[in-house]
């Protein structure tokens, strides 16, 4: 019925190959020119070969919206062999559903092949597990998640095919699911995520029949691979728009299947001031097309359960850092039992926590071997972050600033001769025992890894 309408006001005309409405240039503005020439010879080379091939997805949908897609996806009626035989720099991937990545020197066009109507392999909760039946272009378009994602974009033609009122949905902001939303988030509960990800992203309204099963199925998050949770967790915090993905998570109730201390961090004191400062300024940077670091990300979501944690144990007579790798430690086995943070950003998250009592030691050599540490400038920015938010003195980050910058005479003439508590101590001896309260200096471990 809506298809009809729009066709009649618009004087479209049906595709050919089904229901689809074909939506010419002059009503949707993209020009072949927007496109990169990997994407354009993609699809050109296969429909030279004797395919249909088109552009698909979230890049049609932004080009509308008028943003530079990051990624550009074609979908053909090739199989995957017969892709891979099209293009010699190739592989077949996947086994859930299998994809061809066309490698184009750093660029990777991934190209599907339009999916089938027919009963795919589910596990008893309904979630697809293996999707490999081939159908029409009809076909591939019912079975994708939203009516915004559902649009296909012929570079030679300069023509948008659009089956569910997609092109109308972009126009009025609204994020809707195709098909009856349970049933598809039973199919695969991380479109709950995605929902969220893309309404906060693009500024969409989601739906209010896609929004109402979120709740209730949010359990279903529970059997979905780790490793798929944490792509998508990735998205949300890289996606330029993280405070509002993590904040819509939460009014959805998303976040429980796998970020557990969300909650408690947000009724912290200063823990929202916390939280909203260090995504905002993720989001800053990836504006400015500057590089982010996820380890560093994922430091700053989990500290303030770190640094509770750690106060407990130093209030029951723990020493310093013994006490923080403890925190640290029981922090990650929480965060772990609904999803592991994988190694090579866990290793430069603790990396960034174990460095910040060592940044308060600003006598002698400790604050030049703290210079020398590979994650330093992670660190100090860890330590910014913290003063922005008011949890440590604004002048020790201030002191640090003016440290890493200035010549050695400079340097020299700003260490702190006493700190803090040292006045009344007696010299230890060479030989002597422990220092009394902890050493900062043990605090990174062997292995680095991660981003700096």
């Amino acid at each position: 019925m809506i298809r009809k309408l729009i066709g009649r006001v618009l004087k479209l005309k049906k595709h050919h190959g089904g229901g689809g409405i074909v939506i010419p240039v002059k009503r949707h503005g993209i020009r072949r020119d927007r496109l990169p020439s990997f994407a354009l010879k993609t699809t050109d080379r296969l429909q030279e070969a004797g395919f249909k091939a088109f552009i698909v997805g979230g890049a049609v949908r932004d080009l509308l919206l008028d943003k530079d897609p990051k990624d550009f996806d074609v979908a053909t009626d090739a199989t995957p062999e017969e892709v891979h035989k099209v293009f010699r720099r190739s592989r077949i991937i996947g086994r859930r559903f299998r994809l061809v990545h066309v490698l184009y020197g750093d660029e990777t066009v991934e190209v599907s092949t339009f999916r089938g109507s027919g009963e795919a392999l589910t596990d008893e909760s309904g979630r697809i597990i293996r999707d490999n039946t081939w159908g029409s272009q009809e076909d591939d378009a019912k079975r994708r998640d939203f009516t915004v994602n559902a649009l296909f974009y012929d570079p030679a033609r300069e023509e948008i095919i659009d089956y569910h009122g997609g092109v109308a949905d972009v126009q009025k902001r609204r994020l809707a699911m195709i098909g009856a939303p349970a049933q598809r988030y039973r199919e695969d509960p991380v479109r709950m995520l995605r929902a969220v990800r893309l309404a906060a992203k693009l500024g969409l309204e989601i739906d209010g029949a896609t929004r109402k099963p979120i709740h209730e199925l949010a359990p279903l998050l529970q059997n979905v691979p780790a490793a798929r949770l944490f792509d998508e967790m990735l998205k949300m915090l890289f996606s330029g728009q993280s405070w509002a993905c993590l904040m819509q998570l939460r009014s959805e109730g998303l976040h429980h299947g796998f970020f557990p201390l969300l909650d408690k961090m947000m009724k912290a004191p200063s823990g929202e001031t916390f939280l909203r400062l260090a995504l905002e300024n993720t989001d800053r940077r990836i504006r400015e097309d500057k590089p982010v670091s996820a380890g560093y990300v994922f430091a700053a979501l989990l500290w303030l359960e770190v640094l509770d944690n750690w106060a407990r144990r130093k209030d029951k007579g723990e020493k310093a850092m013994p006490a923080l790798f403890d925190a640290i430690d029981e922090v990650e086995a929480v965060q772990e039992q609904k999803l592991a943070i994988p190694r090579r950003y866990g290793t430069a998250m603790k990396e960034i926590w174990m460095l910040q009592p060592r940044f308060e030691q600003r006598s002698g050599i400790k604050p030049f071997r703290l210079l020398e540490h590979p994650r330093f400038r992670a660190g100090y920015d860890f330590l910014c972050l913290r003063a922005a938010a008011g949890e440590v003195d604004k002048e020790i980050a201030d002191w640090w600033t003016t440290f890493q910058d200035a010549d050695s005479q400079k340097r020299e003439s700003m260490l702190v001769r006493t700190q803090p508590g040292e006045g009344t101590k007696k010299r230890r001896r060479r030989g002597g025992g422990r220092r009394s309260g902890g050493n900062a200096e043990g605090g990174a471990p062997a292995e680095q890894g991660g981003e700096a």
